[in-house]
């Protein structure tokens, strides 16, 4: 069994511990990462340590690597965010989303914060703004709450306009607030009514399909965060059993069956973040470090689940994409 292998529980949270790294020298410098979503140290986390690795970073020699994740529960994000601080790492990493990185942010204000995935830096009171971070903390956004007119946009090229459209998001995420306002203002002059169905836990999503079915929405927008990412399959799922075509900002929802994702490119987000984890542990400081935006934006349209859905994609969609799957 190798060393990644070897994870240690405690109370419920997975852990690379740093006993291997402490028989290195004083050379080692380490990192703490934390998770909100289950298994995210075998998913994006791993695009990061392998971009660390290309930078000359590499675990159990130069590196060593703390982790932690909720599993799902962000009310426990705060207990494991000061584990993390006590490990006295030379930068903390919060993974997916905007509730890792404001644990982080409330247990120090001296440790270095890097953050890789979040919607909305400045309104989530992460950074001061996006070009002057102030503080300890910098990363990547997603820039997604911008996307809500451009999903709203895709999908009238699929279902008429006098449809009502269901928007699914987890309102504790504070970029979905922004994100609801964009697809609100998309939808006013095409004349198109929404429907909000808000979920905090998985076993919330069965009524809120089947609030959707009673208000006959012909689509879905999800707004993705790591909750709403844990529950990819089942949201596909029950938009499966609904005939409801989806679209989120989430390449990963459209692998699982929905038909349509337009976003950034999460694998080039997380490498990017590894580029500043880099720079901080080569003496930047993260006030120095502009928050980043995404440069690279995917369209990808699943055929397979749109003729399951019975639609026809129009050739002009089809010849927007960057992929299409068959």
């Amino acid at each position: 069994m190798n060393r990644r292998e070897l994870i240690t529980l405690v109370g419920g949270a997975a852990v690379w511990p740093f006993a291997a790294q402490a028989q290195q020298t004083g050379s080692v410098r380490r990192i703490a990462y934390l998770a909100l979503a289950p298994a995210e140290n075998t998913g994006l986390m791993k695009v990061l340590v392998d971009r660390l690795s290309e930078l000359g970073w590499f675990e159990g020699q130069n590196l060593a690597i703390e982790y932690r994740s909720a599993e799902g529960d962000a009310k426990r994000l705060p207990s494991l965010a000061a584990q993390l601080v006590e490990t006295k790492p030379d930068v903390l990493v919060g993974g997916g989303g905007t509730l890792a990185p404001q644990a982080l942010k409330a247990a120090t204000t001296t440790i270095p914060v890097v953050f890789a995935a979040v919607g909305d830096p400045v309104g989530a009171k992460l950074v001061a703004s996006l070009g002057r971070p102030e503080g300890n903390v910098t990363g990547l956004s997603v820039q997604l709450s911008d996307l809500g007119g451009k999903w709203l946009q895709l999908l009238m090229e699929l279902v008429p306009l006098q449809h009502t459209v269901a928007v699914l998001m987890n309102p504790e995420t504070p970029y979905t607030a922004l994100a609801l306002k964009e697809i609100e203002a998309a939808a006013e002059p095409v004349h198109a009514k929404l429907i909000v169905l808000r979920v905090t836990a998985g076993d919330q999503l069965p009524s809120q399909f089947q609030a959707s079915r009673a208000a006959k929405a012909a689509a879905i927008i999800v707004l993705n965060d790591p909750l709403i990412a844990n529950l990819h399959r089942q949201i596909a799922e029950l938009a499966a059993e609904h005939r409801m075509p989806v679209i989120s900002g989430s390449r990963q929802l459209l692998d699982a069956g929905g038909l349509i994702s337009y976003g950034p490119d999460l694998r080039q987000i997380f490498q990017r973040a590894a580029e500043y984890v880099d720079k901080i542990l080569k003496g930047a400081k993260p006030q120095d470090l502009p928050v980043q935006q995404p440069t690279k934006f995917e369209l990808v349209i699943n055929l397979k689940t749109a003729k399951v859905l019975g639609l026809t994609v129009p050739p002009s969609l089809l010849a927007r994409a960057d992929e299409v799957i068959e």
